[in-house]
């Protein structure tokens, strides 16, 4: 073999052993981390993203009042689905439903984490439905409320759940926590937002994206 074929076989045959050597390994460039960065999931950040231009307005022209929401669904639960609910094709999720809150608060639960107040909307002095004001929000009533957003935009289900949690965090955030937190039985509420349908007997478990309590 020429001098100069061996040479490069040497060269080729030690580049392969470094090559596979347990100890190696690739480090990303800068710009690489960065781009991998920028197209992490981010689902506070999407949820911040149309918020104001887009969930908003929509909850704002879908929502009816409560008292419209829960006769027509209890009448007619298609014609209901169809006005103010929305559910996703996967699975055996009950209708969520915008609606617009306005009463009397009749009773608090402040102490626990998912604090809640229980409002009349008719005035009989009867708590009619059940407004969370967080920390902790259960479910993703507000998510799911969405015509414009659903699963099969996702990865998996595990993102898709992340999202809806995203929801709760950001309401919490940018308004639950500004709300006074004694006091406030006998105030009055103003909300909009969403709600999974109840089962019969149970009160409306309702996630406000706007609310004011006054006097």
């Amino acid at each position: 073999m020429p001098r100069a074929s061996w040479f490069n076989c040497v060269a080729v045959i030690a580049l392969a052993g470094l090559l596979t050597l347990p100890g190696c390994k690739f480090i990303k460039t800068a710009d690489q981390q960065k781009e991998a960065a920028a197209s992490a999931f981010d689902p506070d950040k999407l949820v911040a993203g149309i918020w104001d231009e887009k969930v908003i307005p929509y909850l704002d022209e879908r929502a009816g009042s409560l008292k419209d929401v829960m006769a027509l669904a209890s009448s007619d639960l298609n014609a209901a689905a169809a006005k103010y609910g929305h559910k996703e094709k996967q699975g055996n999720a009950p209708y969520t439903f915008a609606a617009k809150v306005e009463g009397t608060i009749v009773a608090e639960e402040t102490k626990s984490r998912a604090a809640y107040v229980d409002v009349d909307v008719d005035g009989d002095a009867k708590a009619d439905v059940r407004v969370a004001i967080g920390p902790a929000i259960r479910g993703t009533a507000l998510r799911d409320s969405l015509k414009f957003v659903n699963f099969n935009e996702f990865k998996n289900q595990i993102e898709w759940a992340q999202y809806g949690k995203s929801f709760n965090i950001h309401v919490n955030k940018t308004l639950l926590e500004k709300l006074p937190r004694s006091g406030l039985t006998g105030k009055t509420l103003t909300a909009t937002g969403a709600f999974p349908l109840p089962s019969a007997g149970q009160l409306p478990q309702f996630v406000p994206a706007t609310i004011t309590i006054g006097d």
